[in-house]
């Protein structure tokens, strides 16, 4: 099966292992990208694995 186009909140959070309020911090700090959808809030999946690779870049750099 593939993965969703469009994660929830919690689905972020079990994926980076971290809390609620991490998330919606790296949405309000525009580090994570996010959308919309009537009163639900969904991360593409894309903006979620352009954030891992800016981590990983980080790392790289500071070595």
């Amino acid at each position: 099966m593939s993965s969703p186009d469009l994660l929830t909140v919690t689905d972020v959070m079990a994926r980076l292992q971290v809390g609620r309020h991490t998330v919606y911090d790296l949405i309000r700090s525009r580090r994570l990208h996010s959308v919309r959808i009537g009163r639900c809030r969904r991360i593409p999946a894309r903006s979620l694995a352009g954030y891992l690779d800016s981590l990983t870049k980080e790392t790289d750099h500071g070595r």
